[in-house]
């Protein structure tokens, strides 16, 4: 059967649920996508999208507290050191708020004009190759926390069943809370609760130091507040590199973060206009608001899975392999409801991969060591391929070379005064095997790194290239020329 004869019901809308739906339409199938709370899911409407045009605003207020650090001066500031500048969150939020709506349509009109049938509603299976779908169903307000997929829902006009040859679960993932730390919307929030806030905080609580929770603090603490960052590990961002990981907490605190590490989160309560922290040693914090960043939890509940025989891991995910196939025939799935990397370029790959490989197109299994991620503080952190721990423990037989940002001509033009890059090459080929950057833009300057661990090349072929001077980029191949040398 050919892909022009076989139909695609995709639920849920994110990434990895559009990207797949745009794939199969290409490939000549009749595709229906289900989505209950609007077009780009969550990465778009209420996380990834809104959360790092929030830290773009904090980082753009952060150029006017920098600028007399390269000779401008604001004559009009009344208080030396303060430049006058003020966030005012309602107006930023709207702003988020509009730039998310906006993303949301623009995939709307790329599904459109692919061909793409959208259904909004909430999709389970009930059948092999048959999909339910509660149509009708209102979307998520800005500051409402979405419920599981398939959960109860309001504004329902009836239901209609779908069949399908192909079938991909992309339903995504929800912020966890704790049983003692419940959000109310107001003053303990979940990051999906944040934007409609009325007022900055006036001392912001971030119970977690992971990706959200480090991003989300830097964001506030750019934007004016006051900012305690609750970590339960030895240090901030605990999965990652650790002299980035160590960059970035030494700024925090500098900037005036209180960073707690060592200190697990116990307990939230309110306490009128305030909000109290208990952690488990015993000791109280208190602050205006308390944001909960303690991870997430996927939409893998009344979709019908136990009904279909479909394996699912013991903290709720989606069991695929590779390919994104799961234990049944014909049902794929994709994104953060597998668990298998929490990026939404992740889940957009895992979805095309499905689609080519459930009709039949040329089609690589997905390969995580290729995977390149930024963290969005200030200097960001971005990295791709095999890490320093997988070094120092044996996993990878590679060398390294860290070189900082402050002998770079560029960086000091720019008063970039933290960061650094490094590379790893696999000893004896000297293949570039992963690397670090931390710094601004970090997020772009990974990407060479990333096309050198994909096509594998060396030390010697990524340095010969040229690069711009003074840039950014000739650091990295500075790494490479210092790497050479070590080979030798």
């Amino acid at each position: 059967m050919s892909a022009a004869d076989r139909s695609v019901v995709v639920i849920g809308g994110g990434p990895g649920g559009y990207e797949a739906a745009l794939g199969a339409a290409q490939l000549g199938a009749e595709v229906t996508v289900v989505e209950r709370s609007g077009l780009g899911g969550a990465a778009v409407l209420t996380d990834c999208v809104p959360s790092k045009a929030l830290i773009a605003t904090a980082d753009f207020m952060d150029r006017f507290s920098a600028a007399k650090h390269i000779g401008v001066h604001f004559d009009g500031a009344h208080v030396p050191g303060d430049q006058g500048v003020t966030a005012h969150i309602t107006d930023v939020n709207a702003r988020i708020l509009e730039l998310a709506r906006a993303q949301s349509r623009d995939i709307a009109e790329r599904l459109e004009s692919a061909g793409v049938e959208v259904v909004q509603g909430a999709g389970r299976l009930v059948g092999p190759g048959r999909v339910e779908v509660v149509v009708g169903v209102a979307g998520v307000a800005s500051g409402e926390e979405p419920a599981p997929h398939g959960g109860d829902l309001t504004d329902g006009g009836g239901s209609q069943e779908l069949e399908a040859d192909v079938v991909l679960i992309a339903t995504g993932a929800r912020p966890r809370v704790m049983d003692t730390a419940v959000p109310d919307g107001e003053r303990i929030l979940t990051w999906q609760q944040i934007w409609d806030l009325e007022e900055l905080p006036e001392h912001l609580i971030v119970i977690g130091s992971g990706v959200t929770g480090a991003e989300l603090a830097h964001a506030y603490l750019g934007l004016g507040c006051a900012v305690t960052l609750i970590s339960s590990r030895d240090r901030v961002l605990p999965g990652e590199d650790a002299d980035a990981a160590n960059v970035v907490e030494e700024v925090f605190r500098r900037r005036g973060m209180t960073v707690l590490n060592r200190s697990r989160a116990g307990a939230v309560r309110r306490d009128g206009d305030s909000v109290v922290v208990t952690l488990e040693d015993g000791r109280e914090v208190s602050g205006s608001h308390a944001l909960l960043a303690v991870g997430s939890i996927p939409n893998t509940t009344d979709l019908g899975l136990e009904e279909a025989g479909i394996a699912v891991s013991r903290s709720g995910h989606i069991e695929v392999d590779r390919v994104s196939r799961t234990n049944v025939p014909g049902v794929y799935a994709a994104g953060d409801c597998t668990g298998v990397f929490p990026l939404a370029s992740v889940a957009a790959m895992q979805g095309r991969i499905a689609v080519a490989h459930a009709l039949g197109d040329a089609v690589a299994p997905l390969s995580l060591g290729r995977v390149s991620s930024n963290i969005f503080t200030d200097p960001e952190i971005a990295t791709v391929g095999a890490s320093q721990a997988d070094i120092d423990e044996g996993r990878v037989d590679a060398r390294a070379v860290m070189l900082p940002l402050t002998k770079n001509p560029r960086a000091k033009m720019q008063n970039v005064s933290d960061g650094f890059v490094k590379l790893f090459a696999r000893s004896g080929s000297h293949t570039i095997v992963g690397g670090v950057v931390v710094g601004p833009r970090a997020s772009e300057l990974i990407f060479p790194i990333a096309l050198a661990v994909a096509n594998r090349l060396n030390v010697d072929q990524f340095s010969s290239t040229f690069t711009v001077y003074p840039s950014m980029s000739g650091s990295l191949a500075e790494a490479a020329r210092q790497l050479h040398e070590i080979a030798d």
